[in-house]
């Protein structure tokens, strides 16, 4: 076993609350913990190819608050999709001119779902942006992503918490889920009901790995932040941080492996 490749940290995706990512790494930073691999899926994937890229959380962080994203978006004259990923290469490649895995600082997989055989693929090698653009397209809001020939949506649909391509390579697994449900008493319209089954639906295939991870990270209660709510950014960044402090805090075992990466 490589000893550099020992640390592998799995992101959840969840759109803006992805965001409490980069809180997450950056308390795993200041004990000292640096992955040597990274997966993610949709907002996760995003996360993880900006850090294994070389950028810092902080970094990361003033990146997103500076950035209009929506300007990079455009309708879509589609029955799939109401927008278009088409421009984001063009941010994309801003922050990952090389456009491959091999580039990365950090190995890197991204998680997307192959339409028309309903699979889960793993992307690692070659071209990094359309794999990128493929795990954060959520259905029937932006149009499947064309790779070779084959149409993908988000990874989330199927593996939201992408730690098999982890497994046999890192001795040490650490989870992150950004979509940790409160538990509510009513549901008061149909949006909320919607957005609440969708995400139970999420966190069903997130908690079915939660047992392969050694350290399983939650930052409570980022459910009530809609998949846009970047007004938030700074709530949901802190959020992680002073979730992931908490649980080092309670868990000797992640702290040593801090001491022990150092």
């Amino acid at each position: 076993m490589n000893s550099e490749h020992s640390i592998g940290i799995a992101l959840s995706g969840g759109g803006v609350r992805g965001i409490a990512h980069l809180g997450v790494l950056k308390a795993l930073e200041e004990i000292g913990i640096k992955p040597g691999r990274v997966s993610g899926t949709s907002a996760g994937a995003i996360v993880g190819a900006l850090y294994c890229q070389g950028l810092s959380p902080d970094e990361i962080f003033d990146i997103i608050q500076r950035t209009k994203y929506f300007k990079f978006l455009r309708p879509a004259i589609s029955w799939t999709g109401i927008l278009k990923m088409d421009i984001l290469e063009e941010l994309f490649k801003l922050y990952l001119p090389e456009n491959t895995f091999e580039s990365l600082k950090i190995p890197l997989t991204i998680t997307a779902t192959e339409l028309s055989r309903g699979k889960v693929v793993y992307f690692s090698r070659g071209e990094l942006i359309k794999p990128l653009m493929a795990s954060c397209c959520i259905p029937g809001m932006f149009d499947p992503i064309l790779i070779e020939g084959k149409y993908y949506i988000d990874g989330g649909a199927l593996n939201n918490l992408p730690v098999e391509p982890l497994e046999g390579r890192c001795v040490d697994l650490i989870g992150v889920n950004c979509n940790h449900l409160q538990e509510v008493h009513t549901v008061g319209n149909m949006k909320a009901l919607i957005e609440r089954t969708v995400i139970m639906a999420m966190n069903y295939n997130v908690y079915s790995r939660k047992n392969k991870c050694d350290f399983f990270i939650e930052p409570q209660g980022l459910a009530r932040y809609g998949v846009f709510d970047i007004k938030k950014a700074k709530d949901i960044f802190v959020a992680g941080y002073e979730s992931a402090q908490r649980f080092i805090s309670y868990n000797d075992g992640l702290a040593k492996l801090g001491s022990q990466s150092k």
